[in-house]
């Protein structure tokens, strides 16, 4: 059997991430400050709402709002179509287990890096609309993963790049709102929705997911988990994300992972207050009582220890043991 050849990896310096905390997106954010100027904060409000509608009507915004939809919608200089369809496919072939790490792993996996916790929590929308949140966010993965919507237009766009641009609107419209509020400690906290955590997000629904598909003994091969990775990193880029904080290759993701991961994850009143939420937002899609503390217990199962207790996520010794035989759609019926 040819040995594979270990694959390289470039290091992210403490520096280099701290550098990120005070990064945003400028594009973006040059777009949300037109709009303010122009229509005001009522104005600004409304066009917000209609970033998080599953309505993609671009045509009848601002004309500097369809120029931007306009410009950005291409492929970045990396993308390869035979890997980003193969990513595809890979979720696809796997919705149902991308669902349960997406409410189990990678949003509980945002929630343990704390400074990043606080906007999410600031914004409340979160802390007091959790299942409402959590159908968005499983509206919008599953609209990028699905081949159809990168072939359905609107407008000549494809709906799932127009998902994907109104989602980068909608990060610079929190950190505008976040910011105006002068509630935000920028120094010691970082722009609200800053390149590290842009760039720990990107990680949570790509590199993390795999690591959590292979701790419940899925089967797919290398090329499949990096095709995954490639597709993500073509996402995420056109949502504006640093092209220098997208990995690679799995290698080094997890480098990546564990920087990150070293710099922030910590107990937090936020975090802590985002995941209790979560798992009562879980919890409502389970219809058998006996089997409420499964959510739990699959947090555990697949954050691990330390993360899981950071987050404080209670303690379930025997529904976690059986965790591995059992079927998602039995629990949570997708």
């Amino acid at each position: 059997m040819k040995k594979q050849a270990i694959k390289s990896t470039r290091y992210f310096s403490n520096q280099m991430l701290e550098d990120s905390r005070q990064q945003g997106d400028q594009l973006a954010d040059n777009c949300i400050q037109l709009v303010f100027e122009q229509v005001g904060m009522t104005g600004l409000r409304t066009f917000f709402q209609w970033l998080v509608k599953e309505d993609f009507d671009w045509k009848n915004q601002l004309d500097f709002v369809q120029k931007y939809f306009q410009e950005n919608a291409v492929f970045p200089s990396f993308y390869q179509e035979r890997e980003f369809q193969r990513g595809l496919d890979f979720a696809q072939k796997h919705q149902a287990d991308i669902a349960l790490m997406l409410g189990c792993l990678s949003l509980p996996y945002c929630y343990a890096g704390a400074d990043g916790a606080k906007v999410l929590w600031m914004s409340e929308r979160i802390g007091k609309d959790t299942r409402k949140r959590l159908e968005e966010t499983g509206s919008f993965v599953f609209g990028v993963l699905n081949p159809k919507q990168w072939k359905i237009s609107e407008a000549g766009i494809p709906i799932a790049m127009l998902r994907i641009l109104k989602v980068r609107l909608m990060h610079a419209s929190i950190r505008f709102f976040t910011l105006h509020h002068q509630t935000w400690n920028t120094k010691d906290w970082g722009l609200p929705v800053n390149q590290e955590d842009m760039a720990g997000t990107n990680l949570a629904f790509s590199y993390i997911v795999i690591v959590g598909m292979r701790k419940n003994n899925l089967s797919f091969t290398e090329q499949e988990a990096e095709a995954y990775l490639h597709t993500w990193n073509v996402i995420n880029v056109m949502m504006g994300v640093d092209i220098g904080l997208l990995p690679q290759n799995l290698r080094e993701a997890f480098v990546l992972a564990k920087a990150i991961a070293k710099r922030q994850f910590r107990t937090s009143e936020e975090g802590v207050g985002l995941t209790k939420s979560l798992l009562k937002a879980l919890e409502e899609f389970i219809e058998n009582p006996l089997l409420k503390t499964i959510p739990s217990a699959f947090m555990r199962h697949l954050l691990g220890k330390e993360v899981a207790d950071l987050l404080q996520i209670p303690n379930n010794p025997l529904e976690e043991r059986l965790v591995p035989f059992i079927p998602v759609k039995a629990v949570f019926g997708f």
